[in-house]
């Protein structure tokens, strides 16, 4: 049983290596070639993975794109990746049951194409990891939205039209509190489209309902997700809830007037308070305490059905009597301290301890106090302090001026540094590109009506955001690996006027976690936006065969010519 965060192939004979990294829910493969650069007539790299308890069967990872000509993707939307390689040096990996304990075996080989178009496999590398889903059990758990309606998968499975998406999820959040999904396959879709994160959430309110002595504190910025409020109502006198009331929120016909005035009738009116700080009561905070469950959710994940089903958002379950305390704590110095001024001069508005036995952790909510500001030291710890890799997920990047992107600004010229992320919009403007011209900030796009074959076109959810992290690693492969996470939107309002949480851990299974999530969000939307980027007429797209003329270079070329793609190749293996 290998349950370390990070293993490797172990096959000598393989040409290349191959190291897997564990995230919460899907593995990262990353392989690079041991001597060298790989041949001409490599083709790429063939993928299965095993599960926990079925034996020697292997299925394998499946490629939307071939090789042209008969078997072409012109005519199957998938292929086995050992007959369509995967043309990549790295592969996120959702395994299907990933919550399976024990190991799951990811098996890589090398293809290779001969001129007659024959293909065939070089020595393979084999890793064992266990995915099992709680990230510290008993401590801590990373869990993520999966946030990917603009995907194919989503397509294929639950959304061929619009309509299917209508029948999904309401069309506006004022209707969130009084939709029923009718789409035939709603309970495996948000199942799918929620992923860990709603699977955390509801289980954490359902350990509160089960825990009859537990009292429970809840502070909502968007609040219009059915499954969490009747779960709040169940809960009677036992919750305390804080609910946003800012411009958005504040008037008698929005869903979170709504919901107050639900839990007023279930908790009493002493027991349900409006607030919005200086601006905005912006926490996602969850705090049960009782003799049989102590635990505190956080994170970026609103209690809505955009935040749950739609965005990409992570939630972070703590355990223990340290952390409750602490989300107990800031909860009561929100519930008297109603202004920035005077939250700002609680002990709540530091750096406190999480008390994780072995795990260092801390967290602060805000508003604060300027002598307590947070945002110019995380700046200075991005501009000063990454030694090799930066990874980011931030909402609202675009419209976020400061210290922070200043800083990013400043590392994406470092080539020593890896360094790219995501936002929910084009932040173009800012110039976030590295001196090869490689653009280092995405943002969701779908593939429209004009695209290649085999791919659909893709549904966007709506409008409305749909990146909506708020999280940066740094160094996740050093010892001194960090993430900073949650509702912070590392904006000087988030510093000094919005009610938030922002936790700064320092340990590298949990840096890693991020750090895939940040890799697939980005992987997966790179394509997209240069597709609706590029001036061309939708032909099929296809695998490169080996070069077969003079002058013409090989797939794996720019991997190993580019700077910023080499040190990619290079990193992660």
């Amino acid at each position: 049983m290998s349950n370390d965060f990070q293993v490797r192939g172990t096959n000598a004979a393989a040409p290349f290596i191959l190291t897997v990294y564990r995230g919460d829910g899907m593995a990262l493969l990353a392989m690079n070639w041991k001597n060298g650069k790989p041949p001409n007539k490599f083709v790429g790299f063939g993928i299965e993975s095993k599960e926990p308890g079925s034996g020697k069967k292997f299925f394998a990872v499946n490629n939307r794109l071939s090789f042209s000509g008969p078997a072409s993707t012109t005519t199957k939307d998938r292929i086995s990746s050992l007959l369509a390689p995967i043309q990549l040096f790295r592969w996120v990996h959702f395994p299907h049951n990933a919550e399976l304990k024990g190991d799951f075996t990811y098996r890589v080989t090398p293809v290779f194409m001969d001129n007659n178009d024959k293909l065939t496999y070089g020595e393979a590398q084999e890793a064992d990891i266990e995915l099992a889903r709680e990230t510290y059990p008993g401590k801590l758990n990373v869990t993520f939205t999966r946030g990917f309606i603009a995907s194919q998968a989503f397509v294929d499975y639950y959304a061929k039209d619009a309509s299917d998406l209508k029948q999904l999820l309401p069309a506006k959040a004022e209707q969130g509190l009084g939709f029923t999904p009718t789409h035939p396959k709603a309970a495996e879709a948000l199942a799918w489209m929620g992923f860990e994160a709603r699977s955390a959430i509801l289980s954490v309110l359902d350990e509160a309902i089960a825990d009859t002595k537990a009292e429970v504190r809840v502070v909502a910025y968007d609040l219009n997700q059915p499954e969490i409020l009747t779960r709040l109502e169940q809960l009677g006198a036992r919750l305390k809830v804080i609910i946003d009331d800012s411009a958005d929120h504040g008037p008698a016909t929005s869903p979170e007037s709504e919901a107050a005035e639900r839990l007023v009738r279930s908790a009493g009116a002493a027991n349900v308070k409006r607030q919005h700080m200086g601006n905005l009561q912006h926490n996602k905070t969850i705090v049960v305490e009782g003799p049989d469950v102590k635990a505190a959710v956080c994170g970026s994940t609103n209690f809505t059905w955009r935040g749950i089903y739609v965005q990409n958002n992570h939630a972070v379950v703590l355990r223990g009597d340290k952390s409750v305390q602490l989300f107990s704590k800031a909860f009561d110095d929100y519930w008297n301290n109603g202004t920035a001024a005077t939250f700002g001069r609680t002990a709540s508005a530091g750096w406190n301890d999480l008390g994780l036995a072995g795990i260092d952790a801390k967290v602060t909510f805000s508003p604060r106090a300027a002598n307590k500001a947070v945002l110019a030291s995380i700046a200075d710890d991005i501009r000063s302090h990454t030694k090799s890799s930066l990874f980011y997920s931030l909402a609202f990047l675009y419209q976020t001026p400061g210290a922070v992107v200043k800083a990013l600004e400043k590392l994406q010229k470092d080539n020593k540094v890896l360094s790219f992320g995501v936002s929910d919009h084009d932040v173009g403007v800012l110039r976030l590109t590295n001196p090869s011209g490689l653009v280092r900030v995405v943002y969701p796009a779908t593939l429209g009506k004009v695209l290649p074959p085999p791919f659909k076109p893709e549904q966007s959810g709506g409008s409305g955001t749909r990146m909506h992290h708020k999280f940066v690693v740094i160094d996740f492969n050093e010892p001194t690996a960090r993430v900073y996470f949650g509702s912070f939107n590392f904006s000087k309002a988030a510093d000094d006027s919005n009610g938030e949480n922002l936790t700064l851990i320092k340990d590298r299974r949990i840096a890693t976690s991020f750090m895939i999530e940040a890799v697939r969000i980005y992987d997966h939307y790179a394509f997209r936006v240069n597709r609706a980027k590029a001036k061309k007429d939708g032909k099929p797209l296809n695998l490169q065969r080996p070069p077969r003329a003079a002058g013409e270079k090989p797939w794996w070329d720019r991997f190993y010519s580019d700077p910023a793609k080499a040190k990619d190749r290079e990193l992660f293996a």
